[in-house]
């Protein structure tokens, strides 16, 4: 298949009809249909079973539809790339974050780097740790901004700031509480756990372990965000991070961090062989301003590189 054959074949995929599939390519549906037939007969087998005007993806179809999506993804960043190289100050930021950055962090900083570059876009979208490396891999962003890089030889990360783990509860049941809480607080009550939410799960239950507590567990969650929605209609108290408290918090809610303090960094983390490009490297230090961090110093070489492995 060429790329002609793999834009057209996307096209009917995706949109499940000749006729839709011109309208979204802009072109007739009869230059569509002969695309078509030519990358069936290339082939050698049919994508799709036409019945009473209507196409249905065969099985060859569905298997084909995986590979050429990557690629034709990968083109669309080709693109991408070779208009933000065109653009120069002009350009696009493909950014992923955690959930705990999405609703303060991360619009925070696009909004301060548009005030003084109001001709970059962005893409942003949400993910957990876990898919992280998978995101990077398949270039559906560009950087990624967790508390900790997952460890692997493609990866590359900095750190641009820290955070601290604390714990959120509903203001009527603890209303005299101090600056800091022990953990410890929370044996005997109901407890929203976060230990299946990656690092900070990890760096949770090892601070429980140390201290030897036993936890009443009345939900286990993945995402920091449930957690808050569950602590609000009185499930039990939860352990988050600083960012996601500050998010969500209200006048029904309270935060506190914990005593001793249980701290990690913030990362950005991108691919190894994959420079990050100029445009990004004030961003970062946006970023970095508000996860606490020392922004990087100005210049191209400013960021540490720590590969991953």
């Amino acid at each position: 298949m060429n790329l002609r054959h793999i834009e057209v074949f996307h096209a009917v995929y995706l949109n499940g009809s000749v006729s839709a599939a011109a309208r979204a390519l802009n072109v007739s549906q009869p230059s569509i249909s002969k695309v078509l037939r030519h990358a069936e007969i290339r082939l050698g087998f049919p994508l799709f079973e036409r019945a009473k005007g209507k196409l249905t993806a065969t099985e060859e179809a569905h298997a084909l539809f995986r590979e050429v999506d990557e690629i034709y993804d990968r083109v669309g960043s080709l693109r991408q790339t070779a208009k933000n190289i065109r653009r120069g100050d002009e350009g696009h930021i493909r950014l992923a974050v955690l959930p705990g950055f999405g609703l303060g962090v991360a619009p925070n900083a696009v909004a301060r780097f548009r005030a003084q570059h109001p001709n970059v876009s962005f893409d942003i979208q949400t993910l957990h740790h876990a898919d992280i490396l998978r995101t990077l891999q398949e270039r559906h962003c560009d950087l990624a901004i967790g508390y900790e890089a997952p460890r692997h030889p493609k990866l590359a990360h900095t750190q641009i700031g820290s955070g601290e783990l604390g714990i959120l509860y509903r203001r009527q049941d603890m209303p005299d509480a101090p600056a800091r809480l022990k953990l410890s607080v929370l044996e005997g009550r109901e407890f929203v756990s976060l230990a299946h939410s990656g690092p900070m799960g990890t760096l949770f239950n090892k601070e429980v372990a140390r201290l030897n507590l036993e936890l009443m567990e009345t939900v286990t969650i993945s995402t920091l965000y449930v957690a808050v929605a569950l602590v609000r209609e009185g499930v039990g108290m939860a352990v988050v991070d600083d960012f996601t408290a500050r998010a969500y918090l209200d006048p029904e809610l309270e935060y506190r961090p914990l005593d001793p303090p249980l701290r990690f960094g913030v990362h950005c983390i991108y691919l190894a062989d994959r420079p990050i490009p100029r445009l990004m490297q004030p961003f970062i230090r946006v970023l970095s301003a508000l996860t606490g961090g020392q922004p990087p110093a100005q210049g191209a070489g400013a960021l540490r590189l720590v590969a991953g492995g």
